[in-house]
């Protein structure tokens, strides 16, 4: 039996738990400023955080409006009634000595994603709830001392825990991915996965496939990025299968994720259910929400990636161009947009999809210096042309540079370059394709003379001859001369027409 037959062997069970930071100005008991990212240590805190003697906490009702956004996002019923509770641990980052939860009443109860694959199929992932809570500080370990922050004290969370559906790295990547989206495109959170707007702690088992019970499993925590998700399953799934052809067990356990070199390791056991003794907080009331409000807040969700999806998919598209649209929400929207004010065939809301794929990199997963996903900077881009000129004014824009290409006007190479000047801030392709000289000659006797000089050229006897031969190939050659010839001007199309004729 070879190795792939071993592993074949064998199914993996994930599930994930992904803690998603909420979009607030404050926190979640607090007046405390949320945004800490760049602050200086200890300076974004309240005394509320601190747990001091006499400080009562006040819940952010923006954080419960959020969560009630996320609960349409994840196809899930908003509880009319949630409570929160104490989680006592003792952690040097926890000065209250617990952390304020929702163990016995979440707010958002069961739901589910149904997560693209990239062979077109989708994975259905449902969700068992989501709470709200509060996020602990942050230790930094020096040699002999520990340092805490307690700027990300009281930060508001929803934490999301799936069931065990997921049965493959794919699928957690996918369904990882989506979620970012649908919490993105709800305003639920900011998303920015490089500061850690959303973890995902993956659990995984293994077992024999037909096995009627699972595995042990591990834990894989705070992974913030979806190539970890991915990456640390396809490295358990293998491990955990090692262990189990050499007669070992797999030990109950929380590990990490070393991304250098792309392996886990142990960081503690965790054989028994540790007893937080969750009790109901009695400094906070209820939440008490009627489906009136509910359905309210709810209104405000904008469209979300599963219906981009399923206008997008009337274009004669392939699926990873409509992952580019979706990969960004200002991008979605602007797209929407062209598709509605396309009045033809949808030839041009096509031309404009596929110029999104070939002018930047298109991965969420991706962060650049700031620790925003790169992905954002053409929506970025969108958007403040959207603000100086209006969404009207961008859209006939790049309408008209599909209507230039569309008539071969313009190659394909000026239609990315015009489209990007557009994004910058220009407007008026035309102007921008005749001042930098970028328009198609299509006059066929222009073409003909330029054509005729190439043919005449006693460099390209080789590849004439290589024509008669059957390498119909070498016409390449040729084609590329005329564009020489022409400084990028001739029409190619126009080019191989005429010296096919003559040939």
């Amino acid at each position: 039996m070879t190795a792939q037959d071993i592993l074949d062997s064998y199914e993996m069970t994930i599930g994930i738990e992904c803690h998603v930071q909420l979009a607030t100005k404050t926190k979640l008991f607090s007046s405390a400023d949320n945004n800490a990212r760049d602050a200086a240590p200890n300076t974004m805190t309240h005394p509320i955080d601190f747990g001091l003697p006499g400080m009562l906490p006040v819940l952010n009702k923006t954080a419960v409006d959020l969560a009630i956004k996320a609960g349409k996002a994840l196809n899930s019923k908003v509880a009319n009634v949630s409570r929160f509770d104490r989680k006592h641990y003792f952690y040097p980052d926890l000065p209250k000595g617990y952390q304020t939860s929702q163990m016995y009443e979440p707010i958002i109860l069961a739901g589910y994603i149904d997560a693209p694959l990239e062979n077109g199929e989708s994975v259905r992932v449902r969700i068992h709830h989501a709470h709200m809570e509060e996020d602990a500080g942050k230790l930094t370990h020096h040699s002999d001392h520990s340092l805490v922050d307690l700027n990300r004290a009281g930060t508001p969370l929803i934490e999301i825990v799936s069931e065990p559906d997921i049965h493959s790295a794919e699928a957690a990547k996918a369904y990882a991915t989506e979620l970012y989206r649908l919490m993105t495109y709800a305003g639920v959170t900011h998303g920015d996965l490089y500061h850690g707007n959303m973890r995902f702690d993956v659990n995984i088992s293994v077992a024999k496939k037909g096995a009627t019970e699972l595995g042990k499993r591990a834990e894989v925590k705070n992974l913030n990025s979806f190539r970890s998700v991915e990456k640390a399953a396809e490295y358990e799934f293998r491990r955990q299968v090692a262990l189990l052809e050499a007669g070992e067990r797999v030990v109950q356990e929380t590990r990490g994720w070393d991304d250098a070199k792309q392996v886990t390791n142990s960081q503690r056991s965790k054989e028994d259910a540790q007893d937080y003794r969750y009790m109901p907080d009695a400094d906070i009331p209820p939440i008490v929400l009627t489906d009136e409000y509910i359905a309210e807040v709810q209104k405000e969700v904008p469209t979300l990636p599963y219906e981009y999806r399923e206008i997008f998919s009337a274009l004669d598209v392939d699926r990873s161009v409509i992952g580019v649209l979706l990969s960004n929400q200002d991008i979605a929207k602007l797209m929407l947009q062209v598709v509605k004010s396309d009045k033809s065939t949808g030839h041009h809301a096509e031309i404009i999809a596929n110029l999104f794929t070939r002018i930047k990199p298109h991965d969420p997963d991706t962060s650049n210096e700031s620790g925003d996903p790169e992905n954002k900077a053409i929506g970025l881009l969108v958007s403040q042309h959207a603000e100086s000129h209006g969404d009207g004014k961008i859209i006939a824009d790049f309408i008209d540079v599909a209507t230039m290409f569309n008539n071969e006007e313009i190659s394909s190479n000026a239609a990315e370059t015009i489209f990007l000047s557009i994004l910058n801030g220009e407007t008026d392709p035309r102007q921008i394709a005749e001042a930098q000289n970028l328009l198609q000659v299509s006059d066929e006797g222009e073409i003909a003379k330029i054509v005729d000089e190439v043919l005449a050229d006693p460099a390209s006897a080789r590849s004439l001859e290589d024509i008669r031969a059957g390498k119909d190939k070498a016409i390449g050659y040729l084609v590329g001369q005329v564009m020489k010839k022409s400084q990028g001007k001739a029409n190619p199309a126009l080019a191989q027409k005429l010296i096919r004729e003559r040939l």
